[in-house]
């Protein structure tokens, strides 16, 4: 009996812990799952709430991305354009020293207003009609004009120089030493012409660099003046800009249209770029260039 009782108390022994910690996990289970629960919640709350905000940034991130996008095309855009525009400056430039370079060469330096002259000891008589009566009927031949005439702009009909025959020649002296490049000649029309005719017209005509003391002459081209086409032409020289400068320029008129009393010449422009003391002209350049 005393056995028994033993045995029995031994298992209740072994029991009690087990039964106890029964009873405290079926009081404290509740008292945990409610804790749980709620932090389940709070990390899904703030999950979603930096889900949305993730979700906002990214949206941001490609609308910066876009607008970068486009103000880098906006910079290349712009970047085309200032290099289209710099393009444009160039050949403006390129253009703007082009017309300057040829508004230098053709400047006239056979202008009275601006210091040319005309050598008169050098240069053919002027007609006279005194013992012509049939042109003293033409009222521009009452006084005849002098030769400085043709270095004037004004050409009115009438307001010409006429020299004595179908030949002769003019020399003048211009203001500066010049690279010579063209010789314009300018007449008036048939309509407008006192006589109605334009026979007194030079025809073929030399010309000529002349030095000072006038005795050395170089030839520099030969042309034709056409009254069938404009009334101004303008004929190039050879080799122009001629390497050498000259302060005197010969216009030989070897014939005009059909007049043998006189030649008429209404206007004369000499072209070219002024001699600079120490400058290199054109061609030099080019023969240095060459030899170098």
């Amino acid at each position: 009996m005393a056995l028994q009782k033993k045995r029995f108390l031994k298992v209740v022994f072994l029991l009690l812990p087990v039964a106890l910690a029964g009873v405290y996990c079926g009081t404290s289970l509740p008292a945990w799952t409610m804790p749980a629960k709620g932090l389940r919640e709070e990390l899904t709350r703030v999950s979603a709430a930096d889900l949305k905000t993730l979700r906002h940034s990214s949206a941001l991130l490609a609308e910066q991305t876009q607008k970068m996008q486009l103000l880098l095309e906006e910079v290349a855009q712009l970047r085309a354009e200032l290099s289209s525009v710099k393009e444009v400056q160039k050949v403006n430039q390129a253009a703007s020293e082009m017309a300057s370079e040829v508004y230098v060469q053709m400047s006239d330096w056979a202008l009275k207003s601006s210091g040319a002259t005309i050598d008169v000891q050098r240069t053919s008589e002027t007609y006279s009609c005194k013992e012509n009566w049939g042109c003293r009927v033409l009222w521009f031949f009452r006084t005849a004009n002098p030769p400085d005439t043709i270095l004037q702009p004004d050409v009115s009909p009438g307001n010409c120089w006429p020299l004595q025959g179908h030949q002769g020649q003019v020399v003048i002296r211009l203001p500066a030493q010049v690279h010579l490049t063209a010789v314009t000649v300018q007449h008036i029309a048939k309509e407008v012409s006192p006589s109605g005719t334009v026979i007194s017209a030079p025809r073929d005509v030399a010309v000529f660099g002349v030095d000072a003391d006038g005795e050395e002459e170089t030839l520099l081209g030969t042309f034709t003046y056409n009254v069938a086409k404009e009334l101004i032409q303008t004929f190039p020289l050879k080799n122009a800009p001629l390497p050498r400068a000259f302060s005197y320029v010969k216009l030989l008129v070897k014939s005009n249209w059909g007049n043998p009393a006189y030649t008429c010449i209404y206007r004369v422009q000499v072209h070219g770029k002024m001699d600079i003391p120490g400058s290199q002209t054109v061609a030099e350049a080019h023969v240095i260039q060459l030899g170098g």
